[in-house]
């Protein structure tokens, strides 16, 4: 079976980079066309872009600028000039508009999203081509862009970089976790799903200050004190996730353990956490290198209580690699973000001693377990 080749405007945004992560996912069922912003001032490199698709995911769009005109004319202008670039091209590529809830409000984004997506809708019909115009509900999910993408990117970012959080209003915000949103858009590509206005269910809905209150719990077990806090449902886990997704590593990591000895020997406690989970203790000889691989989901912690070790992360789509030292004397953990590919090598002379803690069991159908070199 040939791969679909599927491009996405705005593959750097927030839903863009997700969507095009995950894709990476399936190498057997998809080829990512690159894209990148310049294009849309450039017709030829758009043209050529376009060529190569056999999906067009339209993700590109300004959310907000202090002159609410410059919303509304740059979204609607970015929609003329791929329409366009299609009509010269000539080839009828799939074509996938995000429009968002908001195209109900007296709003001037809200108003460009859903011109947007009937200009598009219009093309569709007029070249017999297949167009899916998919409306999302609020969006929220890691590497959000705060003050711009979500208040919950906004909240975690404040409450891990000392600042505190406030609100506007408190309003009841329906939300849907990005990863969902990324699995409605593929699940549109494989059935080729066609529809002027395909409405999204969002996955919860939630008062902004309850939000507060769980990313404050979140600050205070978690980002404070080393616990995993109670997590009772999807929904917070998700949240928590992205939560930790602003975390900076480089101060935050390695987290030391309490040591505690006497005559007896030594006894430190690795996981703290109401979630349950599977633990897992390794030993590794001198040179030998674990992992090499990210987690979408899942939430995992590397102790080391014996021997010397570098344990590495990156994120993905990303080149800037994170090392950190642990030492089993000074015995001390690392928690691996969401999305980041990472290893643990036995540095030093003698085994290493680790104890891995996950918060799911491990389970082959569904592993969530994706190999990529650091």
């Amino acid at each position: 079976m040939d791969k679909v080749k599927v491009g996405i405007t705005g593959q750097s945004g927030f839903l863009g980079t997700h969507l095009y992560n995950i894709l990476g996912l399936y190498p057997e069922e998809f080829e990512r066309i690159p894209f990148e912003d310049n294009y849309f001032t450039d017709n030829d490199q758009l043209t050529h872009f376009i060529r190569k698709c056999d999906v067009v995911v339209h993700l590109a769009a300004m959310n907000r600028h202090n002159d609410p005109e410059v919303i509304y004319k740059t979204n609607i202008g970015l929609v003329e000039k791929l329409i366009n670039a299609l009509d010269t091209v000539g080839n009828k590529p799939h074509v996938l508009f995000s429009s968002s809830i908001q195209e109900e409000r007296d709003n001037m984004y809200g108003k460009s999203k859903r011109e947007g997506r009937r200009m598009l809708a219009y093309w569709g019909k007029t070249n017999k081509a297949i167009f899916s115009g998919i409306v999302f509900p609020n969006l929220f999910g890691p590497f959000g862009e705060p003050f711009y993408n979500s208040f919950i990117a906004t909240f975690s970012y404040q409450l891990t970089h000392e600042q505190e959080p406030h609100i506007e209003t408190d309003a009841s915000i329906p939300l849907l976790y990005v990863n969902e949103a990324v699995k409605t858009i593929i699940s549109v590509i494989r059935q080729k799903s066609s529809g002027d206005k395909i409405e999204i269910p969002h996955s919860g809905e939630y008062l902004v200050s309850d939000i507060l209150d769980l990313l404050k719990v979140y600050k205070k077990e978690y980002f404070e004190n080393g616990h995993i806090p109670a997590l009772n449902n999807v929904f917070e886990i998700n949240l928590f996730n992205t939560f930790r997704s602003f975390i900076d590593h480089r101060s935050h990591n390695p987290v030391n353990l309490k040591l505690n000895t006497d005559n007896r020997g030594s006894f430190v406690e690795t996981v703290r956490t109401h979630l349950g989970g599977q633990f897992s203790f390794s030993t590794t000889i001198p040179g030998i290198t674990r992992g090499n691989h990210l987690h979408t989901r899942k939430i995992e912690r590397f102790a080391v209580i014996k021997g010397k070790a570098v344990i590495k992360m990156r994120r993905i789509g990303t080149q800037e690699v994170y090392k950190f030292k642990l030492d089993g004397s000074v015995p001390s953990f690392v928690d691996m973000p969401v999305w980041y590919t990472h290893n643990i090598t036995n540095v030093g002379n003698d085994d290493l001693y680790t104890i891995f803690w996950v918060n799911e069991f491990f389970d082959p159908d569904d592993p969530d377990t994706y190999y990529e070199e650091v």
